[in-house]
Parts: structure tokens; sequence; C-alpha cells
């Protein structure tokens, strides 16, 4: 079931901390490589590990709110995220499950143009995890250990940022590597 509507955020507010560099998978802190020529569409197009999550966009019919005004940070699954899911990712790409794959991925998206930096600048102030609602009205929660951002979806489901996260002009891609999907029930 698809959900429709926006969570208050109170994220949305941080003022954007410029990051730049590159981070390793494990080796270093997660970053903000800010790119603003670039819509959300262009710049997930342009990055050769999040081909499959181009293609769900694509699949679901988002690829234009990608590449709209409003602001958007998308929780990226990287393709080995969504390799590891077997046949059940193959199957969400074909057309009958457009409705469940859209819900997925509203989950991995939050209203806002959030950056690592401002999330971690968050639970440093929180001085502990931060709660946020995706567009599918799912609540995420960030926490960090030691140099390991890690996101959890209410219900159990969590990644670990994995890369660099790049800021374009409408939001931020940050790369994860787990595909969060809903508990089964």
């Amino acid at each position: 079931m698809v959900r429709t509507g926006f969570a208050a955020l109170a994220l949305a507010a941080l003022p954007l901390l410029g990051g730049c560099g590159e981070a390793e998978d494990k080796q270093s802190a997660p970053v903000t490589q800010d790119d603003a020529t670039l819509t959300l569409a262009a710049a997930l197009g342009a990055n050769k590990t999040l081909g499959t999550l181009q293609s769900a966009i694509e699949q679901s019919e988002l690829s234009g709110v990608l590449d709209g005004r409003a602001s958007y940070t998308v929780l990226a699954p990287k393709d080995r995220a969504f390799a590891a899911l077997g046949e059940d990712g193959a199957a969400l790409l074909e057309d009958e499950q457009r409705p469940v794959l859209i819900a997925i991925l509203r989950d991995h998206m939050l209203p806002g143009h959030l950056t690592l930096e401002a999330i971690g600048a968050a639970i440093d102030q929180r001085g502990g995890p931060v709660t946020m609602t995706t567009l599918g009205q799912t609540e995420v929660q960030f926490a960090r250990s030691g140099e390991t951002l890690t996101v959890t979806m209410d219900g159990g489901a969590s990644a670990r940022v994995s890369g660099t996260a790049i800021a374009a002009n409408n939001g931020v891609l940050i790369p994860i590597d787990t595909v969060l999907l809903p508990p089964r029930g």
C-alpha cells in the first residue's frame, strides 16, 4: 500500500555543511561530495554502483520526482544490495509489482536536503540516534558507532552508509549497503 503525505522533518532546517573528498566504504567517516551542477536523477545516472536503483526508479515512474525542484534525500541501495535480494529483488522490477516497488522506494526517500555531515551533527547535538520520517511515513533512525553511520527502519531492517554521498542541486544521494524492506507479516 502506498502511503501519502509528508512528515515534518526537523533536520531539514539544519544548515548544509559542505564536505568534500572521497570516503571508502569502511575506511573513514562518511562524507558528502557537493555537485550542485546535477539533479538527483543525473547524479543517480552518473553513479556506476546505483544502476539497479536507477532502473527501479524508472520502473516505478518516479524519475520525474528526482528531476524536479523539490529537495529529497535518497537512501540509495547499491547494486549489490539489490543482488542480495535474489529472485525477490528481480521480481520487484516486474510491472505487476509496481505498487510494492513504489512503497519501498518511498521508504528510501526523506524530504529535504540532508547531508551526512548534517545528520552526524544532529546525532552529536542530540547525544545519540536521530529519528526521521520517510515519504512512505516510515520512521528511520540514524545512529553512529565509531566511523560507521547506520540507518535502521522501523521494524528492524538496517543498512550502513557505504561510500561518499552526493549533494545534487535538488537533494542528496546517500549510498547504503542494504535495501530497507518492511518486516514480512
